[in-house]
């Protein structure tokens, strides 16, 4: 099918440069003494607070403007360092500790090989930008306690206690056991079976989430999380437990963004169960399990927000490389590290494979900087039925194929619904079923589509195969044909 840039209106927002270092939410902070406004004369030095601590000098600023539907993309950890950077970490000993190490930030909008710029609405954001970033910190935030909680026993504590001790009260301990369908229990039976990838490639490296399908040592996660080491460059895989093993593509396709990698050699596997994403309704709660921003084992909550989801995501200009996914949308907190980690149900069984995220555009932050590029609870999975279906095929072939109706549809068109081009393949599907050029295809199975992404992402949820009524538009009349969708195989 011809996938060319959309006319339709669309959430795709062109990028803001990243504020510079020593800026704080887009604003530049001068380096004032402590309590001076600015324009101001310096109060004299006895009047001068005495600070607690010497400035950071890791301030970090706010990512780049991230995309629309942007895949949860892998986090970049320390690299090779741009001019004028200098690595404090060797290459070859593995992630450093949090506290150490030069570490980019993620910026879904940077392109490989250059830096970042404004693209179009078929291009995939690939968090590997090279910006300078800062040391990560956590911040402690205290404040607006009122009223004592408690009280400090010095000397005797009225009970008879030594002088000089100190007896707090405290809640009884607990059973260490959790309710089967409690967030806890949950985590503890599928974190053992998650794992987390680490990926080196000519383009840099980039790390993300898998999980075991089986025994053998088969891994699903995302295509965009491989995809720098396909061809060249090495993939390993830490455990849950601590275990490295490296890893091998077995099979990717870029238009479901799915990809089976394998490991050799490594005992006590914990395959997760699979469930199935149809029986999945809107309020179910889930869990995400993956290392948003390399931070390995966390565990988010939520629900299923919507399913049947049309989303597309990544694309070169050509409008290759494009990814179409009748997903499964979850508040969930879901970020870059993410994914290819799995989404699971109550009863700990995989629904779906985290692998987009829609972010806040710069207009919805509230300081007026560039925005931040993490969750803001619009988070979306792969159908885990779907992902089944083309796992299956890429253990067995290295392929996944695709259903295909043999039409071209012209992605130009900005009315309502999808409007076949001149481009019908004879004897294919859609001929067969006598669809015609200039048709214009408004449901699949009664179920409206109101753009040729749409209509793309409705097929590709389907089976080479199936049977289908489609509902056309034939010079303003409505007509419904049945067509049985074939089988291209993917790339």
């Amino acid at each position: 099918m011809d996938v060319g840039k959309s006319a339709r209106p669309n959430w795709w927002s062109r990028p803001e440069p990243a504020p510079e270092a020593g800026t704080r939410y887009g604003v530049v902070m001068d380096a004032l003494p402590a309590g001076q406004a600015p324009g101001t004369a310096a109060a004299p030095a006895e009047a001068q607070p005495v600070p607690m601590h010497a400035a950071d000098p890791y301030d970090t600023p706010p990512y780049g403007s991230p995309g629309p539907w942007a895949p949860a993309p892998p986090v970049l950890h320390p690299g090779s360092p741009g001019p004028g950077e200098q690595s404090l970490w060797q290459a070859d000993s593995g992630p450093p500790p949090l506290s150490v190490g030069l570490w980019h930030p993620y910026d879904p909008w940077a392109q490989r090989g250059g830096p970042a710029g404004p693209v179009g609405p078929s291009q995939r954001p690939r968090g590997r930008g090279r910006g300078l970033g800062g040391l990560l910190a956590v911040v402690l935030v205290a404040g607006g306690v009122g009223g004592a909680t408690g009280a400090y026993l010095s000397g005797r504590d009225g009970t008879g206690g030594a002088a000089g001790s100190v007896s707090l009260p405290q809640a009884s301990l607990e059973p260490g056991g959790r309710a089967p369908d409690s967030i806890a229990a949950i985590a503890a039976r599928t974190l053992p079976g998650v794992v987390y990838i680490h990926v080196k490639g000519a383009d840099g490296e980039d790390t993300g989430t898998g999980f075991v399908l089986d025994g053998q040592g088969h891994i699903l996660t995302n295509n965009h999380v491989v995809e720098a080491a396909a061809k060249s460059g090495s993939i390993s895989v830490t455990f849950n437990g601590g275990q490295v093993a490296a890893a091998k593509v077995t099979g990717r396709d870029t238009g479901y963004d799915l990809a089976v990698v394998k490991v050799s050699g490594v005992s006590g596997l914990r395959p997760l169960t699979l469930g199935d994403s149809a029986a999945v309704r809107v309020g179910d709660p889930v869990v995400a399990i993956g290392a948003p921003y390399g931070l390995e084992g966390t565990v988010t909550s939520g629900i299923i927000s919507a399913t049947e989801r049309p989303i597309t995501a990544g694309g070169q200009s050509d409008g290759t490389d494009m990814s179409y996914v009748d997903a499964l949308q979850t508040d969930a907190p879901i970020n870059p590290g993410n994914s290819g980690g799995p989404l699971v149900d109550a009863k700990g069984q995989v629904i779906g494979i985290n692998s987009a995220i829609r972010s806040a555009d710069s207009a919805s932050d509230p300081f007026g900087g560039t925005s931040q590029g993490g969750s803001i609870g619009l988070g979306f999975a792969i159908p885990v039925n779907q992902a089944k279906r083309v796992a299956e095929e890429l253990i067995a072939t290295g392929k996944a194929t695709h259903p295909v109706i043999g039409v071209g549809i012209n992605m130009q068109y900005s009315g309502d619904g999808a409007q076949v081009s001149s481009e019908v393949t004879a004897g294919g599907p859609g001929d067969r079923a006598g669809i015609k050029p200039g048709d214009i295809i408004t449901a699949i199975d009664g179920t409206p589509v109101h753009s040729g992404d749409e209509l793309i992402v409705r097929i590709r949820s389907h089976r080479p195969g199936d049977r289908l009524a489609l509902t056309l538009l034939r010079g303003g009349r409505p007509r419904t044909v049945s067509l049985t969708l074939g089988s291209a195989t993917g790339g």
